[in-house]
């Protein structure tokens, strides 16, 4: 059954969505992401992907006060994404309330320092966050992108003991064109020991209903939420996405 995992994007301290990881295409739908987070703990959710935009662009970790009124106002399990580079910072983001840290910048760039980190802190808490342009990796809030190949690199994580990896197609985020089945079922195909987290396109329950059969462990939606293609309601029971049954209840 997969996980259902809604995501707020901060920008500037607001609820954003991003266009393709475009810094310049950004749409605010929030001023407030504590009061986003409790409309998403109130339907029932249990898991919030939270991004630091910021923090993901300039490489310096921030938008700690942000996860801890979330993790203080919340019962959220928190994955914390953006700016996490050393396992100070890891530390720092759990300190601040987050349960899992998703790294991806520090993963490419320092692999030896990510895999330390990995050890530390178990698979459970250190999450691979990889953003991809075709199926290159992209860095540093997608605005660097590396020769990096992300079955290969998945393939070294999952011998490595990572568990879950959480795949990004930048050219469908924020566009509502529906998630990169193809790439997802190519690393489904040949890397079976990963926990795979689609991130990026999803508009649908019906995308969601794919992403289960295909065997995805969670999937993020964000602007499906914020634009109404998706309600939270659908969704939140105990955090999880038993689409079948939501789609049952709608009809």
């Amino acid at each position: 059954m997969i996980e259902i995992i809604p995501a707020i994007d901060i920008l500037e301290g607001k609820c954003v969505r991003l266009s393709k990881g475009d810094f310049s295409q950004v749409r605010v739908y929030s001023d407030d992401p504590v009061e986003m987070a409790l409309s998403f703990a109130d339907a029932g959710v249990v898991r919030l992907h939270l991004v630091d935009l910021d923090a993901a662009r300039s490489g310096r970790l921030g938008s700690l006060e942000v996860l801890n009124a979330i993790a203080g106002a919340t019962p959220l399990v928190i994955d914390f994404s953006g700016g996490i580079r050393s396992d100070d910072d890891v530390r720092r983001v759990f300190d601040a309330g987050a349960s899992i840290a998703c790294m991806g910048s520090v993963a490419i760039g320092e692999p030896e320092t990510f895999f330390e980190i990995l050890a530390v802190h178990g698979p459970e808490r250190i999450i691979l966050a990889a953003d991809v342009r075709g199926e290159n990796i992209a860095v540093n809030g997608w605005q660097a992108d590396t020769e990096t190949r992300v079955i290969p690199f998945l393939s070294d994580y999952a011998e490595r003991g990572g568990r879950q990896a959480m795949i990004t197609d930048i050219a469908r985020d924020g566009i509502l064109a529906g998630p990169s089945f193809d790439l997802y079922s190519k690393i489904l195909t040949q890397i079976p020991g990963v926990d795979l987290i689609a991130s990026g396109g999803v508009s649908s329950l019906d995308d969601i209903e794919r992403l289960d059969r295909m065997g995805c462990s969670g999937v993020v939606v964000g602007k499906a939420i914020y634009e109404g293609k998706i309600s939270i309601d659908e969704i939140g029971s105990q955090g999880r996405g038993d689409v079948s049954q939501t789609n049952h209840s709608m009809s």
